[in-house]
């Protein structure tokens, strides 16, 4: 099993870890409803997808149009 010889510093820590960034993840507006959604995922307001219908959400909305 390797164990080290010498003990690592605080500061060679602290340089090593530095590099551990966390990013703020990608947005785009929906094309459909103009709500803010995460790139390459489907809407969560209106269940649309490149503006396309792919949720059963979408089928909903568009029963309840039809009925009024």
């Amino acid at each position: 099993m390797a164990v080290p010889k010498k003990r690592t510093g605080k500061a060679a820590q602290a340089s090593r870890r530095a590099n551990w960034k966390g990013s703020v993840p990608e947005t785009t507006i929906c094309t459909n409803c103009g709500a803010t959604v995460l790139t390459h995922t489907v809407c969560t307001e209106c269940g649309t997808y490149k503006g396309k219908p792919v949720s059963k959400k979408v089928v909903k909305t568009e029963a309840k149009k039809e009925e009024e």
